[in-house]
């Protein structure tokens, strides 16, 4: 039987959030700033609190890997050389990424109501965000519309330009101010912002398919059942998401076993429960494997892509698939969550009230920084790998926080929070 990828992704993040448990809490205050900005010498240095900003909206707070979340649905955001920004319901909202100052908040429109956003990028120049429909028995209706729409916006003013129809897991996969290249239903499309005339478009059959990002390249699965079935991936499209140039990419045999997780340096892992084997983005062919591993995460930096494997975290060559860092972890009662492997450190965060922000030299195999407290941090993670609170490119991490705590009321199990804040962390 064939795992999906949407499973898949969910058991990495399980598995993320239990692998590592390394930065011991230090005791101290919860924060009780509701504007604050780095003033003082040093600010720039890893650790360091850059910014912390007020949210809108209703938040409420839980012990757990949830921290501070929405009070109802879901957020989303991004963080770019320029801004961050920040989604949830139908409303978006902007802040300078240097200073924290808010610079626009917008509510989308042209969305039937009950529609939430369920993504959102930051890109030179705008921001695209990923709206779904109201469900109906668990799964998206439309109207007769997409499974969902991707706005885009302009990244200086929150203008809302273009609304695009999207797959359910796909949008957004490249974007600049003149162009949007979104992978849709039945195809993967260039649209001019300007007009929203089509610029290409490449046919990717009757169901949506798995796919990954690669620099300039977007792999994309061709399987008779798409991600939600069964059949085995046959082959891989590979498509230039400058020009639209297309080639299929064939494996060796009959097909790719597993599902299409991940992609890097040219080379494209497929992995079931059991394993994890990478491809030739351009040949096919079998580059190396390893057996009880799962993909996990990409270092750009550092040039390795990392494979979770019980407790384990397993840094390897894309290339070879040699093993070139390893830490080993210990089961513990602590609280910690990891979310993301930059430049050579592993990123985590220490859950509750003295909640901290931390990094972990895997080569020194040591505890780099430590951020002060953070009450009940909440990162953000979206299921493609583009965007979330540690963007490859960006030295900074992105969090909620809540400043303070509301009354909770009998009988309710989460605490309201009576001032939600966003924070970004210096990396």
């Amino acid at each position: 039987m064939k795992v999906t990828q949407r499973w898949l992704t969910w058991v990495r993040r399980l598995a993320f959030g239990a692998v590592l448990i390394l930065a011991a809490a230090t005791p101290g205050m919860a924060a009780t700033w509701s504007s604050f900005r780095c003033q003082e010498p040093g600010c720039e240095k890893a650790g360091t609190v850059r910014w912390i900003r007020p949210l809108p909206g209703s938040w409420a707070v839980q012990n757990g890997m949830a921290g501070t979340a929405p009070a109802t649905g879901q957020a989303y955001a991004a963080l770019g050389a320029q801004l961050a920004a920040i989604g949830s319901g139908l409303t978006v909202s902007a802040y300078r990424a240097s200073t924290g100052q808010r610079l626009w908040t917008t509510q989308l429109t042209g969305f039937a109501p009950g529609s939430a956003i369920t993504a959102v990028r930051v890109w030179p120049g705008v921001v695209t965000v990923g709206v779904t429909p109201p469900a109906t028995g668990g799964r998206p209706v439309a109207a007769g519309g997409p499974p969902r729409r991707e706005a885009v916006l302009r990244a200086s003013t929150g203008q809302q330009v273009r609304a695009y129809p999207a797959a359910q897991f796909g949008g957004a996969v490249a974007a600049s101010p003149g162009a949007t290249v979104i992978v849709g239903a039945h195809a993967v499309t260039s649209y001019a912002n300007r007009t929203g005339a089509v610029r290409w478009s490449r046919p990717t059959g009757p169901v949506p398919q798995d796919w990954q990002v690669d620099g300039g390249q977007l792999y994309l699965a061709v399987a008779s059942g798409g991600y939600l079935g069964s059949a085995p991936v046959t082959a891989l499209r590979r498509i230039n998401l400058g020009t639209g140039a297309e080639r299929v990419v064939r494996p060796p045999g009959r097909s790719y076993p597993g599902a299409l997780s991940l992609a890097y340096q040219g080379v494209v892992v497929f992995s079931s429960a059991r394993w994890a084997r990478a491809y030739s983005g351009s040949t096919g062919r079998e580059m190396w494997h390893h057996a009880n591993a799962l993909p996990g995460t990409i270092d750009a930096v550092a040039g390795r892509l990392y494979l979770i494997s019980g407790n384990t975290l397993i840094g390897v060559d894309p290339q070879t698939g040699t093993t070139l860092a390893r830490v080993n972890t210990a089961s513990s009662s602590g609280s910690s969550g990891l979310y993301g492997v930059r430049e050579g450190a592993v990123l985590g965060i220490d859950h509750g009230g003295l909640g901290k922000a931390w990094a972990y030299d895997i080569a020194a195999q040591r505890v780099l920084w430590t951020s002060r407290p953070l009450p009940w941090p909440h990162y953000f993670v979206d299921l493609s790998g583009i965007g979330g609170s540690a963007p490859p490119g960006e030295g900074a991490v992105l969090l909620a926080v809540c400043g303070k705590l509301g009354a909770r009321a009998a009988g309710v199990a989460t605490s309201p929070c009576a001032r939600p804040e966003l924070a970004v962390v210096n990396r």
